[in-house]
């Protein structure tokens, strides 16, 4: 790989956080700050989603959130609030403290659609908070990797392998950003009261977490197929919209987030959606994880293309949700040791990535230590 295209592109940050107020208690309060395009709402009137504008680094990314989040966190103090930076919600007394988001006028629709969330999957699941990062290619690295003719099918077609290869490896960005083990009791049933230990790393990430009933079979032969094949699902009823395919990457096209626009105007970036607030960082964002995964898509992109059977689907669903498990089972570890060597050899000259991969070498070794200490106390 030409080194002057490393750590280029065009990134941004999505990142949902709950309001309490200064005992920890869910907010009753509606939101404070209107229709602002960069401070909204996610599920309820007490999730925060913040937006960042497009940048052209990781580090950029972070520094923009970190002024939309001053910004918000100045207005709630004044609110006697602030935010909840984890994954998992705080004590909750009954589903009356998670207001569905009130939208009106032109954007009613987006209530009507929160309200059919809650009748198929209950208000607690949308509280499980989280980042999503968005990453697109820079025009000039697509146009030296088309060799001059980066249109419409070679953009769609990059992406689209991508996604596939993503989708396939996504188990391990989980078990190097999964931040979520502790959860309180009342996430589970109204009354009950505590902190406890999961048997999950990230409960988001699990078979606990944010996934359709059942395993969305898509077709990736190209993006109208690939398109039509989650139409089938929203024309059965199993989806209510696209929005609603709870898997952990997503191609997106610039502008309105639809299908029709997808179909239309091909991929603009693509969004990945299982990293975990992390508690232990001022803003919950990891960068060296936002930093390793933006290599493992420089590394991905270098792989051939390859049939993403029916069977491999459901197989990818399957490794991401054992990731999220806190034993971690051994053969997804060394798998991940082994991307990771690949990775290590792909960007052997450059030290700036050597650096990025070895935090994810170092907290996977963590991961397998953990585990043969467990299996030998046994």
């Amino acid at each position: 790989m030409n080194n002057k295209y490393l750590f280029t592109g065009n990134f941004g940050l999505e990142r949902e956080t709950l309001r309490v107020d200064k005992n920890g208690v869910l907010s009753k309060k509606p939101h404070p700050f209107g229709l602002d395009d960069y401070i909204t709402r996610d599920f309820c009137e007490n999730q925060i989603e913040l937006i960042t504008s497009v940048c052209s680094s990781v580090d950029e990314a972070v520094k923009a959130l970190e002024q939309l989040d001053t910004r918000v966190n100045e207005t709630l103090s004044k609110m006697g609030e602030q935010l909840w930076l984890y994954s998992n919600p705080p004590h909750i007394e009954s589903e009356n403290d998670i207001p569905i988001a009130v939208f009106t006028g032109v954007q009613s629709a987006k209530s009507d659609y929160r309200l059919a969330l809650q009748m198929r999957y209950g208000k607690r699941l949308m509280l499980l908070s989280g980042i999503h990062f968005n990453f697109s290619f820079s025009s000039e690295f697509l146009n030296e990797l088309s060799g001059g003719n980066a249109d419409r099918t070679f953009i769609d077609g990059l992406y689209l392998r991508l996604y596939k290869h993503l989708m396939h490896n996504s188990f391990l960005l989980v078990l190097l950003s999964a931040s979520s083990a502790y959860y309180d009791k009342s996430f589970d049933k109204d009354g009950e009261c505590g902190v406890v230990l999961s048997r999950y790393s990230s409960i988001r990430n699990s078979e606990c977490g944010y996934f359709n009933p059942f395993v969305p079979i898509l077709d990736h032969t190209d993006i109208d197929s690939f398109c039509e094949s989650i139409d089938e699902y929203i024309q059965k009823g199993m989806l209510f919209s696209a929005s609603e395919l709870y898997l952990p990457i997503r191609m997106k096209p610039r502008g309105e987030n639809s299908l029709a626009s997808l179909k239309k105007n091909g991929v603009d970036h693509i969004e990945l959606r299982m990293f975990d607030l992390n508690p232990k960082e001022p803003l919950g964002v990891d960068k060296n994880a936002l930093k390793f995964a933006y290599l493992l898509i420089m590394y991905l992109i270098t792989l051939p293309d390859f049939n993403f059977t029916d069977e491999l689907q459901k197989q990818s669903i399957a490794d991401h949700k054992r990731a999220a498990l806190l034993n971690t089972d051994i053969d997804l570890l060394y798998r991940a040791e082994s991307i990771i060597s690949d990775m290590s050899k792909f960007f052997s000259d450059n030290a700036d990535a050597l650096e990025i991969i070895n935090y994810g070498k170092s907290k996977i070794y963590q991961n397998k230590e953990e585990k043969f200490k467990n299996y030998y106390r046994r």
